[in-house]
């Protein structure tokens, strides 16, 4: 089996979008997941903690490039479905179940991706780039939700929240599709 190599360019691009799409995303969850009850989230924080104590007790077996590359893939091929999910059932309780829940899957893995990104990465340069990367990717899809928002109102109008949110997430469809490929491109096999 080839081993896999980081391509850093890629992957900050990679990490640039993922973070945009949750600067644009972080908004949605708040119409999404009203119908759900509080007690709901305190089990699924429960779920959650005890999940990530399970994936931290395997780090000894999947803090790889083999693992990061698959356990990457997988969080991002759940966010695809679950931007799917919504767009073809929309708005029910159901829905909002799905998409906390495989948010909570994503948010699972969320320390050993950044365990794994630190110790490949490596020299403090790449993961500044990284860092920079989030940070600048987060606040531009907070600014891009935004004026996404505002244009929906303004010159629309839209100004039914369930209707944006669902009008927003076609534009999450296609940064998930751009993140699945610059995600694809930031691992190559070394001959």
């Amino acid at each position: 089996m080839k081993k896999l190599k980081l391509d850093i360019r890629n992957f900050i691009k990679y990490k640039f979008l993922n973070s945009l799409f949750l600067g644009v995303s972080v908004g949605t969850i708040f119409t999404i997941y009203e119908p759900i009850e509080p007690s709901v989230y305190s089990l699924g924080g429960i779920l959650l903690a005890m999940s990530m104590l399970l994936v931290a007790k395997f780090y000894y077996k999947i803090l790889n490039m083999h693992y990061f590359y698959k356990i990457s893939l997988l969080v991002e091929f759940v966010a695809l479905a679950m931007i799917f999910w919504f767009l073809i059932f929309s708005y029910s309780y159901m829905s909002a179940l799905i998409l906390y829940t495989g948010y909570q899957l994503t948010f699972a893995f969320g320390s050993y991706l950044i365990r794994a990104e630190t110790l490949f990465l490596r020299r403090a340069i790449f993961l500044e780039k990284v860092d920079v990367a989030k940070q600048v990717g987060y606040l531009a899809g907070m600014l891009l939700s935004f004026s996404f928002y505002k244009v929906l109102e303004n010159w629309l109008p839209l100004l039914d929240k369930q209707a944006q949110v669902y009008t927003i997430y076609f534009l999450l469809l296609s940064v998930q599709l751009l993140i699945i490929y610059f995600l694809l491109k930031s691992f190559r096999r070394e001959s």
